[in-house]
């Protein structure tokens, strides 16, 4: 899965005592406490931790969507604390695939429609071409004109996985990607997951409270109370 040279890596993230502090009716809540953290280009990284550590939080502030109270944030070479809203969304659309749990797919469109939709709005050439051939990809090529209604949770899964990577994103972040999905199910949205993630060299962050899962990754990276308190090597 990792393709870095003995050369010094490029660091696709880079976090820098990274805080985020929310606002709650109780006062403030710190969900991050100072996250230091680099993913190596290419590299794919499991995110583990007990519910409530983070983890979520950390990849909204890696995508842009959650803005930190302090520290820096660089991704694919960018500050992130330095863009405007406009700025994020472009980086986002350019840079990002993001693969959430409950699949976030259009009820109303049909698999090719949910994969091809995004990609023709951000002006990628053929995107109906390119959105059958990533549905092919994940096994789903039968199953284009079917909306999220007729496919099981595990097809859903798979729109969404095309979906994700049809853009070709250097960064690939899976939030909790086999919650609702049975053990069987769970793993071979894995496997198709680290597949494709090989195959475009892009880096992967995959979120999961299953250490199982995790351990599949080249390195294993663990969360607790809003804090990094290991990364160790998956395979050794």
């Amino acid at each position: 899965m990792n393709k870095q040279s003995a050369h010094q890596p490029d660091r696709m993230i880079q976090l820098r005592d990274v805080t985020l502090t929310l606002d709650s009716g109780a006062g403030a809540v710190n969900i991050l406490r100072g996250i230091d953290l680099d993913l190596e280009s290419g590299e794919a990284v499991g995110l583990v931790g007990p519910s409530g550590s983070g983890k979520s939080s950390l990849m909204s502030v890696i995508a842009g969507l959650e803005r930190p109270t302090s520290g820096v944030v660089r991704v694919a070479g960018k500050a992130l604390e330095t863009l405007n809203e406009d700025q994020l969304a472009l980086f986002r659309r350019g840079t990002v695939g993001i693969v959430f749990q409950s699949f976030h797919l259009i009820p109303t469109m049909t698999a090719l429609e949910n994969v091809a939709v995004p990609l023709e709005f951000a002006g990628v050439p053929d995107p109906f071409e390119v959105a059958r051939t990533q549905l092919e990809a994940v096994g789903l090529g039968v199953r284009e004109s079917h909306y999220p209604g007729q496919l099981s949770g595990g097809e859903q899964q798979r729109v969404a996985l095309a979906r994700a990577v049809a853009g070709r994103p250097k960064l690939l972040l899976a939030d909790e990607p086999t919650g609702n999905l049975d053990g069987d199910t769970g793993a071979q949205i894995i496997d198709l997951m680290l597949s494709l993630q090989d195959a475009l060299d892009t880096t992967l962050l995959l979120i999961t409270h299953d250490e199982a899962l995790a351990a599949r990754c080249d390195r294993v990276v663990q969360m607790r109370d809003g804090l990094i308190v290991n990364g160790v090597d998956a395979h050794g």
